[in-house]
Protein backbone atom coordinates (compact mmCIF):
# COMPACT_ATOMS: atom_id res chain seq x y z
CA UNK A 1 0.00 0.00 0.00
CA UNK A 2 2.64 2.43 0.90
CA UNK A 3 6.13 3.64 -0.89
CA UNK A 4 9.54 4.93 0.27
CA UNK A 5 9.72 8.89 -0.38
CA UNK A 6 12.38 11.19 -0.08
CA UNK A 7 11.84 15.17 1.31
CA UNK A 8 13.58 18.00 1.60
CA UNK A 9 14.65 18.57 5.54
CA UNK A 10 16.52 21.56 6.97
CA UNK A 11 19.93 21.06 5.07
CA UNK A 12 19.05 18.26 3.25
CA UNK A 13 17.13 15.48 2.36
CA UNK A 14 15.32 13.24 4.62
CA UNK A 15 13.66 9.57 3.66
CA UNK A 16 10.57 7.78 4.85
CA UNK A 17 7.40 5.37 4.34
CA UNK A 18 4.38 7.21 2.96
CA UNK A 19 0.91 5.86 2.61
CA UNK A 20 -1.96 6.90 1.28
CA UNK A 21 -5.82 5.80 1.36
CA UNK A 22 -6.93 3.84 -1.66
CA UNK A 23 -9.50 6.39 -1.97
CA UNK A 24 -6.23 9.04 -2.57
CA UNK A 25 -6.58 11.62 -0.19
CA UNK A 26 -7.25 12.35 3.72
CA UNK A 27 -5.96 13.92 6.63
CA UNK A 28 -2.60 13.82 7.66
CA UNK A 29 -0.42 11.92 10.18
CA UNK A 30 2.90 11.66 10.81
CA UNK A 31 4.13 8.57 12.47
CA UNK A 32 7.52 8.11 14.33
CA UNK A 33 9.43 5.02 14.89
CA UNK A 34 10.55 3.33 17.97
CA UNK A 35 14.21 2.91 18.55
CA UNK A 36 14.62 -0.12 16.55
CA UNK A 37 14.86 2.19 13.45
CA UNK A 38 11.70 2.51 10.48
CA UNK A 39 10.77 -1.44 10.60
CA UNK A 40 8.24 -3.56 9.37
CA UNK A 41 5.74 -2.79 12.27
CA UNK A 42 6.28 0.92 12.11
CA UNK A 43 5.51 0.88 8.11
CA UNK A 44 2.55 -1.57 9.14
CA UNK A 45 1.19 0.99 11.41
CA UNK A 46 0.96 3.38 8.22
CA UNK A 47 -0.03 1.45 6.12
CA UNK A 48 -3.30 0.27 8.56
CA UNK A 49 -3.58 4.61 9.05
CA UNK A 50 -4.36 4.25 5.03
CA UNK A 51 -6.70 1.95 5.58
CA UNK A 52 -8.94 4.28 7.63
CA UNK A 53 -8.87 6.72 5.72
CA UNK A 54 -5.70 8.62 6.63
CA UNK A 55 -2.08 9.61 4.78
CA UNK A 56 0.89 8.82 6.79
CA UNK A 57 4.12 9.33 6.41
CA UNK A 58 7.02 7.50 9.09
CA UNK A 59 10.10 9.68 8.59
CA UNK A 60 13.54 7.37 8.96
CA UNK A 61 15.52 8.70 11.66
CA UNK A 62 18.26 6.07 11.68
CA UNK A 63 18.30 6.41 8.06
CA UNK A 64 17.70 2.92 6.48
CA UNK A 65 19.62 1.55 10.23
CA UNK A 66 17.29 -0.85 11.60
CA UNK A 67 18.17 -3.03 14.85
CA UNK A 68 16.46 -6.26 16.31
CA UNK A 69 19.04 -6.10 19.43
CA UNK A 70 18.11 -3.46 22.31
CA UNK A 71 21.68 -2.65 23.01
CA UNK A 72 21.96 -1.75 20.04
CA UNK A 73 18.69 0.07 19.11
CA UNK A 74 19.84 2.05 22.86
CA UNK A 75 23.33 2.91 21.24
CA UNK A 76 20.96 4.00 17.96
CA UNK A 77 18.36 5.76 20.18
CA UNK A 78 21.02 7.81 22.56
CA UNK A 79 22.91 8.71 19.39
CA UNK A 80 20.39 10.19 17.67
CA UNK A 81 21.03 14.02 17.00
CA UNK A 82 17.96 15.54 18.24
CA UNK A 83 18.06 18.23 16.13
CA UNK A 84 18.93 16.84 12.88
CA UNK A 85 15.47 14.37 14.13
CA UNK A 86 13.47 17.72 14.84
CA UNK A 87 14.08 19.22 11.49
CA UNK A 88 13.76 15.79 9.77
CA UNK A 89 10.27 15.71 11.53
CA UNK A 90 9.30 19.27 10.52
CA UNK A 91 10.21 18.19 6.99
CA UNK A 92 7.99 15.56 7.55
CA UNK A 93 5.30 17.62 8.29
CA UNK A 94 5.92 19.72 5.58
CA UNK A 95 5.73 16.90 2.75
CA UNK A 96 2.50 15.73 3.89
CA UNK A 97 0.87 19.43 4.55
CA UNK A 98 2.58 19.59 0.73
CA UNK A 99 0.52 16.91 -0.79
CA UNK A 100 -2.63 17.20 -2.72
CA UNK A 101 -3.36 14.09 -1.45
CA UNK A 102 -3.84 15.41 2.39
CA UNK A 103 -7.00 17.34 2.87
CA UNK A 104 -5.81 18.97 6.58
CA UNK A 105 -4.56 21.78 7.45
CA UNK A 106 -2.64 20.03 10.66
CA UNK A 107 -1.29 16.68 11.10
CA UNK A 108 -2.01 14.37 14.13
CA UNK A 109 1.41 12.45 15.87
CA UNK A 110 1.83 9.37 16.65
CA UNK A 111 4.72 7.59 18.14
CA UNK A 112 5.65 4.70 20.00
CA UNK A 113 8.12 4.50 23.01
CA UNK A 114 11.33 6.82 21.43
CA UNK A 115 9.11 8.04 18.70
CA UNK A 116 6.50 8.66 21.39
CA UNK A 117 8.50 11.31 23.28
CA UNK A 118 9.30 12.69 20.12
CA UNK A 119 5.84 13.65 19.24
CA UNK A 120 5.23 15.54 22.62
CA UNK A 121 8.07 17.13 21.84
CA UNK A 122 7.15 17.90 17.80
CA UNK A 123 3.65 19.20 19.36
CA UNK A 124 5.37 21.77 21.32
CA UNK A 125 8.10 22.77 18.12
CA UNK A 126 5.04 23.06 15.92
CA UNK A 127 2.25 23.73 17.89
CA UNK A 128 0.42 25.55 15.20
CA UNK A 129 0.71 22.31 13.11
CA UNK A 130 0.02 19.58 15.19
CA UNK A 131 -3.38 18.98 16.15
CA UNK A 132 -3.56 16.44 18.23
CA UNK A 133 -0.68 14.13 19.51
CA UNK A 134 -1.09 10.36 20.27
CA UNK A 135 2.18 9.15 21.92
CA UNK A 136 2.52 5.72 22.81
CA UNK A 137 4.38 4.40 25.98
CA UNK A 138 6.03 7.22 25.35
CA UNK A 139 9.17 8.78 26.89
CA UNK A 140 11.85 11.32 26.49
CA UNK A 141 15.53 9.55 27.38
CA UNK A 142 17.81 12.54 26.70
CA UNK A 143 17.65 15.04 29.92
CA UNK A 144 18.17 18.21 27.94
CA UNK A 145 15.30 17.43 25.54
CA UNK A 146 12.08 18.07 28.16
CA UNK A 147 9.64 19.73 25.94
CA UNK A 148 7.95 23.01 26.62
CA UNK A 149 5.00 22.00 27.74
CA UNK A 150 3.51 25.84 27.52
CA UNK A 151 4.00 25.48 24.14
CA UNK A 152 1.68 22.97 23.59
CA UNK A 153 -1.90 23.85 21.80
CA UNK A 154 -2.14 19.89 20.61
CA UNK A 155 -5.23 17.44 22.89
CA UNK A 156 -3.43 14.41 23.60
CA UNK A 157 -4.76 11.17 23.91
CA UNK A 158 -1.77 8.74 25.26
CA UNK A 159 -1.49 4.71 25.79
CA UNK A 160 0.48 3.25 28.60
CA UNK A 161 0.93 -0.14 30.28
CA UNK A 162 0.65 -0.50 33.89
CA UNK A 163 3.62 -2.71 34.17
CA UNK A 164 5.86 -0.55 31.81
CA UNK A 165 9.20 -0.27 33.65
CA UNK A 166 10.40 2.77 31.06
CA UNK A 167 7.01 4.53 31.19
CA UNK A 168 5.52 3.82 34.99
CA UNK A 169 2.48 4.48 35.97
CA UNK A 170 3.50 7.04 38.33
CA UNK A 171 5.85 8.69 35.54
CA UNK A 172 2.51 9.11 33.53
CA UNK A 173 0.43 10.43 36.10
CA UNK A 174 2.58 12.92 36.58
CA UNK A 175 2.91 13.50 33.19
CA UNK A 176 -0.71 14.46 32.57
CA UNK A 177 -0.80 16.50 36.26
CA UNK A 178 1.50 18.60 34.59
CA UNK A 179 0.38 18.58 31.01
CA UNK A 180 -3.42 19.48 32.68
CA UNK A 181 -3.26 21.21 35.77
CA UNK A 182 0.00 23.56 35.04
CA UNK A 183 -0.69 23.99 31.13
CA UNK A 184 -4.33 23.46 30.67
CA UNK A 185 -4.03 21.31 27.85
CA UNK A 186 -6.52 18.73 27.07
CA UNK A 187 -4.61 15.21 27.90
CA UNK A 188 -6.17 11.98 28.81
CA UNK A 189 -3.19 9.63 29.45
CA UNK A 190 -4.85 5.92 29.76
CA UNK A 191 -3.20 3.41 31.45
CA UNK A 192 -3.54 -0.25 29.93
CA UNK A 193 -3.58 -2.98 33.21
CA UNK A 194 -1.71 -6.15 33.12
CA UNK A 195 0.28 -5.23 29.87
CA UNK A 196 3.71 -4.18 29.48
CA UNK A 197 5.82 -1.51 27.09
CA UNK A 198 5.35 -2.25 23.48
CA UNK A 199 2.04 -3.97 24.08
CA UNK A 200 0.74 -2.75 20.49
CA UNK A 201 3.82 -3.94 19.09
CA UNK A 202 2.31 -7.61 17.37
CA UNK A 203 5.94 -8.28 16.12
CA UNK A 204 7.09 -8.58 19.76
CA UNK A 205 5.27 -12.04 21.06
CA UNK A 206 6.84 -11.44 24.78
CA UNK A 207 4.99 -8.22 25.14
CA UNK A 208 2.48 -7.93 22.44
CA UNK A 209 -1.51 -8.09 23.69
CA UNK A 210 -4.36 -8.22 21.23
CA UNK A 211 -6.95 -6.94 23.27
CA UNK A 212 -4.97 -3.82 24.62
CA UNK A 213 -3.57 -3.40 21.13
CA UNK A 214 -7.48 -3.06 19.75
CA UNK A 215 -8.87 -0.97 22.53
CA UNK A 216 -5.86 1.66 22.22
CA UNK A 217 -6.13 1.53 18.33
CA UNK A 218 -9.79 2.44 18.21
CA UNK A 219 -8.84 5.25 21.19
CA UNK A 220 -6.79 6.54 18.54
CA UNK A 221 -8.33 6.56 15.25
CA UNK A 222 -11.65 7.95 16.96
CA UNK A 223 -9.44 10.39 18.54
CA UNK A 224 -7.79 11.25 15.25
CA UNK A 225 -11.49 11.35 13.22
CA UNK A 226 -12.34 14.23 15.37
CA UNK A 227 -9.28 16.40 15.90
CA UNK A 228 -7.66 16.41 12.48
CA UNK A 229 -9.13 18.98 10.09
Amino acid sequence: MGALVRFPVEGGEGSGYLAVPESGSGPGVLVIQEWWGLVPHIREVCDRLAAVGFVALAPDLFDGTTTTEPDEAGKLMMALNLDRAAGELRGGIDHLLGLDAVTSAGVGVVGFCMGGGLALVVACVEPERVVAVAPFYGVIPWEHAAPDYSRLRAPVRGQYASEDGFASPDQVRSLERELVDVHGVDAVLRIHEGVDHAFFNDHRPDVHDAAAAASAWDDTVEFFRETIR
